[in-house]
């Protein structure tokens, strides 16, 4: 069983990202940080029921040994949707990738990153997450931001056998089929509904 944890808007600029997703939710984002194994840098939004937004982008002033993960060599210039993590006890699948320990300050966790950085059936598959200690939770260290997600959609090829293996927690998650992969959030926010 999964349980959602939080999900990521990628660009290739984190300034240009962040400054969209704050102009469409009506609130700030703040600081987040650096990933040094994997050249990216965040900015982070809390929501409400313990989750979070990520706005991720390739850091222009790191070196990077290999392929960054979220398929951030493949970074769009334009923001959109580009993952979505879910927290789970076990990390081992045929589907989500590898999984390696990643650490930030006092956060430590474990993620599922394939070996080439690319995303589960093209993100239609979640991105596996397992906090060392839910106390450091990024989402109880950051202020309420008065947006509470309401529904995250999955739109993909393969909704039939995604529904079947990704046992999600609550119904806040949903997969659609379509011709092809996307994401559809929907939000609550301090003005009004909003959906992306």
């Amino acid at each position: 069983m999964f349980e959602l944890d939080h999900i990521a808007v990628v660009c290739a600029d984190l300034d240009r990202g962040a400054a969209w997703l704050s102009e469409v939710l009506g609130v700030p984002l703040l600081a987040g940080g650096q990933h040094p194994r994997f050249g990216t840098h965040n900015r982070l939004l809390g929501l409400a029921d313990g989750l979070y937004l990520e706005v991720i982008a390739p850091d222009p002033i790191a070196q990077v040994d290999g392929p960054r993960w979220f398929d951030l060599d493949n970074a769009p210039q334009v923001p959109r949707w580009g993952n979505w993590i879910c927290r789970a006890d076990d990390l081992e699948t045929d589907i989500a990738g590898p999984a390696i320990a990643m650490s930030r300050g006092d956060l430590h966790w474990q993620i599922t990153v394939p070996t080439d950085g690319s995303l589960p059936m093209q993100g239609g598959y979640p991105t596996l997450i397992n906090w060392d200690d839910m106390a450091a939770h990024p989402a109880m260290k950051l202020p309420d931001s008065g947006c509470r997600l309401l529904k995250w959609e999955v739109h993909h090829p393969e909704a039939q056998m995604l529904t079947k293996c990704c046992k999600i927690r609550g119904s806040m998650v949903n997969f659609l089929p379509a011709d092809r992969v996307r994401f559809v959030a929907s939000f609550q926010t301090p003005n009004g509904e909003v959906t992306i």
